[in-house]
């Protein structure tokens, strides 16, 4: 496992964190990387538009607008 440092921590933003990680009955170093692994796990819009285009069209002839057109029109 590696060690992150972050510096330039706004001192309001460090008292948010602690006061958090005390109501959750944890240290601020389990409460800082339970929030970045939570981060991480959730793709960015930029990732997530690339997984949809490497998937290729679902339906071969048929484009989303389309079928969002039609649904719309019912």
């Amino acid at each position: 496992m590696s060690t992150l440092q972050v510096r330039g921590v706004p001192e309001e933003v460090r008292v948010v964190l602690k006061q958090r990680a005390a109501a959750a009955g944890m240290s601020l170093s389990e409460y800082v990387l339970r929030e970045l692994t939570q981060l991480v796990a959730q793709p960015t819009l930029d990732e997530f538009l690339e997984r949809i285009e490497a998937r290729g069209p679902t339906s071969p002839g048929i484009a989303a607008a389309d079928i969002i057109a039609a649904e719309r029109r019912r």
